[in-house]
């Protein structure tokens, strides 16, 4: 359990915030100190909203859906925060496998002062009201990871390639929940794990698309004289 006085994305101190996204973060900061013991509710958003010095009628313009405003204020928060600690590294001479693995450990790091926040958070997003959000949620991430680490891709591997890591992202933040090891060791190992399952997978679908090359096409074996001819020797 995260203690009281774990460092929030921001100040918590009182005091009266500028509006538009510094008051949104404002209220995001404090709440994040009081959401590892009491969830994301409405008294929690309330009272970190007092403590932002932010009113009720802003409060309820930045956060219109309330507790589901508030955990989708902390994902997007987390995605660019990850985008910024990305823009540092040399991301151009690393594989695509480093850049993802890369990723996948530093959106992990931000959200590692509030681990029983993101915990508390992705409980929330399980509830089957919020299911379809915890959704969108998960594929902006992996679509954020995607667009960061350079990917431009517009065809159909625009959606394998997110799908494929919403896989492995969640399947790792959920064994980075219970993770107690030195320095997140079984979670990047587990990372890594999963990472070569798939490069593994993509290998052998590259095998496939080969030998499928060489295989005559459909056309060639229903209706072989319709099928095109080499041109006879000599003539």
């Amino acid at each position: 359990m995260t203690s009281r006085s774990s460092k929030p994305v921001g100040s918590t101190k009182r005091r009266r915030a500028s509006g538009g996204a510094d008051s949104k973060h404002a209220i995001l900061a404090a709440a994040l100190v009081h959401v590892p013991f009491d969830g994301f509710t409405d008294s929690v958003l309330a009272r970190a909203a007092d403590e932002a010095g932010v009113s009720r009628q802003e409060l309820r313009r930045l956060f219109p859906d309330g507790p589901p405003s508030l955990v989708r204020t902390f994902s997007e928060w987390a995605d660019a925060e990850m985008v910024r600690e990305l823009a540092r590294k040399d991301l151009a001479s690393l594989k695509v496998r480093e850049r993802i693995t890369l990723a996948v450990k530093t959106r992990i790091a931000v959200l590692n002062p509030h681990k029983e926040a993101a915990r508390r958070a992705a409980a929330f997003l399980t509830l089957p009201p919020y299911a379809a959000s915890g959704v969108k949620l998960l594929y902006r991430t992996v679509d954020t990871i995607w667009r960061a680490i350079g990917d431009t891709s517009t065809d159909f591997n625009f959606y394998t390639k997110r799908a494929i890591l919403a896989g492995v992202y969640s399947a790792t933040l959920m064994r980075w929940f219970s993770d107690t090891s030195a320095g997140q060791t079984d979670t990047n190992q587990f990372l890594r794990q999963r990472i070569d399952d798939v490069m593994k997978f993509e290998k052998f679908k590259a095998q496939i698309r080969e030998q499928i090359r060489t295989l005559p096409s459909l056309t060639d074996i229903l209706m072989p004289d319709r099928a095109p001819r080499s041109k006879a020797k000599g003539g």
